[in-house]
């Protein structure tokens, strides 16, 4: 079951197949099926999890019920709510699994013992900390900058997958539009086409 996480780990940054064993030794493997929860508002992030098989979406409701996605995390992702993680706050978010998946869950003292025994770990999560600081201000630039049918594209382009695997209505609050105005958008580009 460690296979996607191996692999994504060997991509980043260099480590020996025994510090990987140490580290394998500090996850939890997790079934979760679709539409269960990981993490539900109002609870604490318990733990940071990587996605080995399958698709979650981290969202949140605001006050007159409307969802605001956050994240897809597909195979090879990782996914929480950091702050909670590190503080034992309650998340605003909810994690939920939009397809059956495969995860591999670290509690927080087991991440620091990673850090501890594995130090390549600590280069890795660091890498891994600014590629999501740098994805989150391009997506802000994104949501401020682009028209919708420019998002679309972006999405379409850059995670062809997701378009694929994921409700309308839930790519549409990914990108910040309403679905009438996905739908109007699809329907021109493929009379386009």
């Amino acid at each position: 079951m460690f296979e996607v996480l191996h692999q994504k780990v060997k991509e980043t940054i260099a480590i020996t197949d025994e510090e990987f064993e140490v580290a394998k030794t500090l996850f939890l493997p997790k079934k979760l099926r679709k539409k269960r929860y990981l993490l539900q508002d109002g609870d604490p992030c318990k733990y940071t999890v990587f996605v080995e098989q399958g698709l979650l979406r981290s969202y949140t409701i605001d006050d007159k019920g409307n969802e605001h996605i956050l994240q897809f995390s597909l195979q090879g992702w990782w996914t929480a709510d950091l702050y909670s993680f590190l503080t034992g706050e309650p998340s605003p978010y909810n994690i939920q699994a939009l397809e059956d998946s495969e995860l591999l869950l670290i509690t927080q003292p087991a991440w620091d013992q990673l850090l501890d025994e594995v130090p390549a770990f600590e280069r890795y999560f660091r890498i891994l900390i600014q590629n999501n600081l740098i994805a989150t201000q391009r997506r802000l630039m994104v949501t401020f900058s682009e028209t919708a049918e420019e998002k679309y594209l972006r999405l379409l382009r850059d995670h062809p997958d997701i378009i694929q695997r994921v409700p309308q209505h839930m790519l549409a609050s990914y990108m910040g539009i309403t679905r009438e105005t996905l739908s109007r958008i699809r329907s021109q580009l493929s009379t386009k086409s």
